[in-house]
């Protein structure tokens, strides 16, 4: 223990263990408590550091204890027992070492929660790893506050039926929801409740970070009387199966020509492949296949054959075109950039299309540079 004696002297610890005034005990009690943490320690050094650490957990004055629980709250040398002895404690002890400490089992921390104190279960919510089960207890037994802190934690492991019970108990608290709205990952049937429940900015947020249902975003696009509150073609972008999102788009009758014109000025060309593909009853690599066609005859005759209006094929001719001249230059079709670029050079050819379908386009581009990057302001 030859590094660690030579910080920590014998007086230091005379003072921790005779002194009566608290101030300099905390203050030998903090220092004793760095020093220990930042030396190696073997496994004799280690025993007799903890009985150290049991002597401040023991200690009569508050002071010494929480510098205790403060400079080792995240410490793996703070032994479970004496964990399990500081939450007894005042709060002020207790909540570091309940936010921080790598101590305690997953038991220890539902029995936490269990107690029922709020400040005890936030700080329990807002560690920097929850456990599932930890994070199931407390979305069925928390209070408000808690669980609103552990929907917002992305490290909290919350599986899809504790997030369910969580919108099933504060699903008219709208800073729970928002909570829950904005956490990196959400499964789908929770992220179709959400939509139902939460404020138009948060719903906005829902329905372009994650991708809905067909049913859910058609239903919502026809409710809402904002384009920007949901833009199929932005859920199109994220689905996850978009052969089965323009199967939903066609049975609730919302695939039509000026949808996928809008689509295609702004770069969404597997969109406008597949409903190609569904409207007129083919394989999607036959419609790809012809979309794509060099001569002047393959989209002609797969557009005719799904239905769309003949007034609208030169806009559509120019569309893909356009995409197709864009694809040569090089870069990322998908990518924010591509999508600026190509819409403004579609709007660059006056296409015969519908006023309303120009004035959303035009919409589209004036939220480019805010809604997809700063990289789209200076795209050539």
């Amino acid at each position: 223990m030859t590094a660690y004696r030579a910080r920590l002297t014998e007086s230091d610890i005379r003072r921790l263990i005779k002194s009566d005034a608290e101030d300099e005990r905390a203050a030998v009690a903090h220092k004793l408590c760095r020093s220990i943490d930042r030396m190696p320690l073997d496994d004799a050094d280690r025993a007799a550091a903890q009985k150290i650490l049991a002597l401040m957990a023991a200690d009569a004055a508050e002071l010494v204890r929480r510098a205790l629980a403060v400079t080792l709250k995240a410490s793996d040398l703070m032994p479970r027992d004496i964990a399990r002895r500081l939450i007894a404690d005042a709060d002020s002890v207790a909540l570091p070492i309940i936010a921080s400490s790598p101590a305690f089992t997953d038991e220890d921390l539902i029995e936490i929660v269990r107690a029922g104190s709020a400040v005890r279960q936030n700080a329990v919510a807002a560690r920097p790893n929850v456990p599932r089960d930890v994070a199931t207890v407390l979305a069925a037994e928390g209070c408000e506050s808690a669980v609103r802190t552990l929907a917002a934690n992305d490290n909290a492991d919350i599986s899809e039926a504790a997030l369910g019970v969580v919108v099933d108990r504060f699903g008219q608290s709208a800073e729970v929801v928002a909570a829950v709205a904005y956490r990196q990952v959400l499964p789908l049937s929770i992220t179709e409740r959400l939509v139902a429940l939460a404020s138009d900015a948060v719903r906005e947020h829902l329905v372009t970070r994650h991708a809905l249902a067909p049913e859910v975003a058609i239903q919502f696009a026809d409710f809402a009387r904002e384009r920007a509150t949901i833009d199929l073609i932005d859920q199109a972008r994220v689905s996850n199966d978009l052969p089965a999102f323009v199967v939903g788009l066609r049975a609730r009758k919302a695939l039509n020509g000026s949808l996928l014109l809008r689509a295609l000025a702004r770069g969404q060309m597997a969109l406008f492949e597949h409903a190609l593909a569904e409207l007129a009853g083919t394989p999607h690599h036959r419609a790809w296949l012809m979309v794509h066609d060099a001569g002047p005859l393959g989209l002609k005759a797969i557009y005719d054959r799904a239905g769309l209006p003949p007034r609208l094929f030169q806009a559509f001719r120019a569309g893909v075109d356009t995409w197709r001249a864009l694809q040569a230059e090089g870069g990322d079709v998908g990518g924010d950039v591509f999508r600026q670029r190509m819409l403004e050079r579609f709007l660059s050819q006056r296409p015969n299309a519908a006023r309303e379908d120009l004035n959303y386009l035009m919409e589209r581009l004036d939220r480019a540079p805010k809604d997809e990057g700063e990289a789209a302001i200076h795209a050539a």
